[in-house]
């Protein structure tokens, strides 16, 4: 029987324990990411374990979150970090570099390998064909330090896609058509993983956005295959020779199975005070807005930007 993405990933990476939903598996951890909101204390607990240099492949230390300098507070623990970086041999991202998801794609994501953070978006890059997972502080740490990271062997969700994005529809409402049908705990101890001919128009900033708010369903990761997309997000960064192919079997099977035909999609709006809390935009037609934030980690690209232009264009 042929195995999907996830299940590759896994394989590839896996220590001790078998591929059998809810056994305990020992998975070995290529990458890291740290933000600086709780990154203070990852370098604190490297201290704590004696650590000589960081024993991943790549680790980064972002400074993305508390940016707002109203005292000394922030700008002391930065230059903490930078030094602990230093120390430790992580790169720093200093303020300003960008979200650090986002920015990890772009400079350090390669598919195939695996990544822990100490941020719950980490599964963002699963749009690269990577089994990235948000964890707490001391994992991030302790995989820093060369240790596997354990979990019970999440099911494989498998949402097959199909059809096009009709016009103004984006890749944000694919998410929140899943989280419309399945809640913020439909994801509990499962890894998603999208498959099908709709893939084809999504790029891979498209799946970072999907993956991204894969933690909104409450999911353990999220992966896509990394296909010719990647390999053209790849060669724009200039890193086409990071890029390896990552397809699931054509005999690949599912724990779990979904479908989203996406041209029945139209624009979605997740209302408070959650994001399963999701309706269609025509349903709040009208209803006054006092303020509006574009921007976050899980909408970084130039579109974002582009449909709120188009929206104020003239007013």
């Amino acid at each position: 029987m042929g195995h999907n993405v996830a299940q590759k990933l896994i394989a590839t990476h896996l220590l001790s324990g078998d591929m059998t939903a809810g056994q305990e598996i020992a998975l070995r951890i290529d990458q890291t990411l740290i933000q600086d909101a709780t990154g203070t204390l990852v370098m604190l607990e490297l201290e704590a374990l004696d650590l000589d240099r960081a024993h991943t492949e790549v680790s980064v230390q972002y400074v993305d979150h508390n940016l707002l300098q109203t005292d000394s507070k922030n700008a002391e623990d930065h230059t903490f970090l930078r030094s602990a970086c230093h120390r430790f041999g992580l790169w720093y991202s200093k303020p300003g570099n960008g979200v650090s998801h986002p920015t990890h794609m772009q400079r350090f994501g390669i598919p195939g390998k695996t990544l822990v953070g100490s941020d719950s978006h980490t599964p963002a890059a699963g749009s690269l064909g990577m089994l990235a997972i948000g964890l707490g502080g001391i994992d991030a740490a302790m995989a820093i330090a060369g240790e596997p990271v354990y979990l019970r062997m999440p099911d494989i969700w498998g949402v097959r896609l199909t059809g096009e994005l009709p016009a103004w529809v984006s890749a944000k409402d694919v998410i929140l058509e899943m989280l419309r049908r399945h809640g913020v705990k439909g994801g509990v101890n499962r890894i998603i993983e999208y498959h099908g001919p709709g893939l084809a128009q999504l790029t891979a900033m498209d799946r970072h956005v999907i993956a991204n708010m894969g933690a909104e369903l409450g999911a353990t990761t999220t992966v896509f295959p990394a296909d010719d997309q990647v390999r053209d997000f790849l060669r724009a960064e200039r890193r086409e020779h990071d890029f390896v192919e990552l397809l699931a079997d054509a005999d690949a099977t599912y724990d779990v199975s979904d479908e989203i035909d996406l041209s029945s999609l139209e624009p979605l709006i997740a209302l408070p005070s959650s994001p399963g809390n999701v309706v269609a935009v025509r349903e709040v037609a009208g209803r006054q807005v006092d303020q509006v934030v574009v921007g976050s980690s899980a909408n970084p690209g130039l579109r974002d930007f582009a449909v709120v232009a188009a929206i104020v264009s003239g007013r």
